[in-house]
């Protein structure tokens, strides 16, 4: 099992930038796919992005595509979310995701071990 923190959220103001960060411990980390997932109050949880282990393969959610950027440093332990571009419709808990056990990148239920979530509210 993998243990997540994730950290960076806060209040920011429309077409403002966070980066939100996620430490992993428990397991070999660069092996792993991990994704960020997000969920508004009252709607479901939408998948943000995922990044395999060697960090060369990326996806993305249509609704951030060219505004966030996943990455990680294998070395930390850590993967990243850079937010560019905010929208008040970005607002949600954050929750890192890890513990890929195959199939489908953006389905929730493609992995084991979540965050607790980090808040991220984008004012107008």
């Amino acid at each position: 099992q993998v243990q997540l923190v994730e950290s960076g959220g806060g209040l920011v103001q429309a077409g403002g930038s966070l980066r939100l960060s996620c430490a992993a411990s428990g397991r070999t980390f660069s092996s792993v796919t991990m994704a960020w997932f997000r969920q508004a109050p009252g709607k479901e949880r939408e998948f943000v992005a995922a990044i395999r282990g060697n960090g060369m393969n990326t996806y993305y959610g249509e609704s951030v595509k060219g505004r966030f950027t996943i990455s990680r440093d294998n070395a930390k332990n850590t993967v990243y979310l850079q937010m560019n571009s905010l929208k008040p419709e970005d607002t949600a808990v954050f929750y890192c995701a890890a513990g890929f056990s195959g199939g489908i990148v953006s389905r929730q239920s493609s992995y084991t071990d979540w965050g607790q979530g980090t808040q991220v509210t984008v004012s107008s």
